[in-house]
């Protein structure tokens, strides 16, 4: 969705927080999903209040704007408070003008000279429930260490949300701690759950090109949740029940160059962006495996339509007595990227694809494919719900240099449902974003990103992503 992965590194599987302009900080944490493997997995990245402080100062944007069809249209400045050399402390304000312009608009009176309109903006301006504020401090503890301590307060929904994020980089491992209360998570339906407490601990190996890489992680929920947007038509989701969920995975990646262009480049050009220099086509393979225990209300799995039918199953116990689950299951994933052009010359010098297949559940693969092995053998009309279980989830995603640093670039997955008739195919959260690579950080990004199904539209600054 809105975060579609713009790390296309392969890693597809190990979930990313998702960026939303609905949250004061643009964050919200994907909810683990009962297919496997794990559904938690952050590293530290650059916080909201440093990209609009970089906004500010570097690209002389005055405010950021932002949409969500449940806020409307915001505006978000950021004051850097002084403090200590190892402390990043700021304020960050947001405005949220939609509403603002509709209070003036439906207010009844028109003011007749420039005086009367003044005093009917400075007394609508007046009104609380147009801002929200954050307050972030980020303490760089040791080289390999960093301690974030956030507050933000949402004036008209009455709402404050607290974070502390612990962040440890070992040598070929990533540590984050993190607490929130109440913490946003987000479904696979794009709905928003809060959750009145929430602490999740992961520990990640270094993503490399190819070899072995594990991710462990524990997430414990404490509290009922609640949607959103105060909608509670909509069931929560059994894994933000409260409880402990603890997860395991591991996986092995090989990647393999195809093609390599030879062609000489441009002498004394500095490309747009150091990791888009080389023309190339590459593929590459992930297979894994992943465990899954719960306890606590947060244990319960709903019996899953699409293994109606008879064959492997991936390895699944639940005891109702301590309210407790333990399931198991591999997966796997098929990358492959190719690129066109060195992104050096002015126009249309970067034409980039990315295509990812993921198999989620290697069980579910495995028994619809010898159901279709059985079909053919007895010259059988293959099921539906047999060719869909071997159906791979796909993403896709295309970039195009426009002019000069400016690109355009689609992400989307693409849905097919093969139980119906018509094998209805349809694109899944597709994102249209315009991409501004700011060439003299090497390999840094502006982005400006829509969501037409979710109607969200945020712009972030990216560093050191493909």
């Amino acid at each position: 969705m809105r975060k579609l992965r713009w790390v296309m590194d392969g890693s597809g599987f190990w979930e990313l927080d998702a960026s939303t302009p609905t949250t004061i900080d643009g964050l919200a944490r994907p909810i683990p999903g009962d297919t496997l493997p794990l559904g938690l997995s952050r590293g530290a990245r650059l916080s909201r209040p440093k990209q609009i402080d970089f906004f500010q100062r570097f690209m002389a944007a005055p405010v950021l704007p932002s949409y969500s069809a449940a806020d409307g249209f915001n505006l978000q400045r950021v004051l850097t408070i002084p403090f200590a050399d190892n402390c990043f402390t700021t304020l960050l304000g947001q405005f949220n003008l939609q509403k603002f312009v509709s209070s003036m608009k439906h207010s009844g009176d028109k003011p007749k000279s420039a005086s009367s309109w003044l005093q009917k903006i400075g007394r609508h301006l007046k009104n609380k429930s147009l801002y929200a504020y954050g307050l972030c401090s980020e303490l760089f503890l040791t080289p390999d260490d960093t301690f974030l301590l956030s507050v933000d307060k949402y004036v008209e929904k009455d709402l404050s949300r607290k974070k502390a994020v612990f962040h440890h980089k070992f040598p070929y491992h990533d540590l984050t701690v993190e607490a929130v209360w109440p913490g946003l998570f987000i479904d696979k339906d794009r709905n928003y759950w809060d959750v009145p407490f929430s602490v999740a601990v992961d520990l990640a190996s270094s993503v490399s090109d190819s070899g072995i890489s594990y991710h462990l992680s524990a997430l414990h929920n404490s509290g009922s949740p609640e949607q959103f947007d105060g909608n509670g038509s909509n069931q929560a989701p059994t894994i933000l029940l409260p409880g402990l969920s603890v997860k395991g995975a591991f996986a092995y990646k090989k990647s393999i160059e195809l093609w390599r262009s030879i062609a000489p480049k441009l002498e004394m050009v500095q490309p747009y962006d150091i990791f888009l220099f080389n023309p190339r086509v590459s593929a590459s393979g992930i297979i894994g495996a992943a465990v899954t225990a719960c306890l606590g209300e947060n244990s319960a799995r709903p019996r899953r339509l699409e293994e109606s039918f008879q064959g492997f199953r991936c390895y699944s116990f639940q005891s109702g007595s301590v309210k407790s689950a333990l399931q198991a299951d591999m997966f796997g994933s098929l990358l492959f990227t190719a690129q066109y052009g060195s992104f050096q010359k002015p126009y249309f010098d970067l034409t980039r694809f990315h295509a990812r297949l993921d198999f989620p559940s290697g069980s579910k693969f495995l028994s619809g494919a010898i159901r279709l092995a059985q079909d053919f053998v007895n010259s059988q009309q293959p099921t539906s719900n047999a060719l869909q279980a071997v159906c791979p989830n796909t993403f896709l995603s295309l970039q195009q240099q426009i002019a000069g640093p400016f690109s355009l670039r689609v992400d989307s997955g693409i849905s097919v449902d093969l139980r119906n008739q018509d094998w209805n195919i349809g694109l899944e959260e597709p994102i249209i974003a315009l991409e501004y690579a700011l060439q003299v950080l090497g390999s840094a990004k502006a982005i400006a990103w829509y969501s037409p199904k979710q109607q969200e539209f945020m712009i972030e600054l990216r560093f050191f992503e493909t």
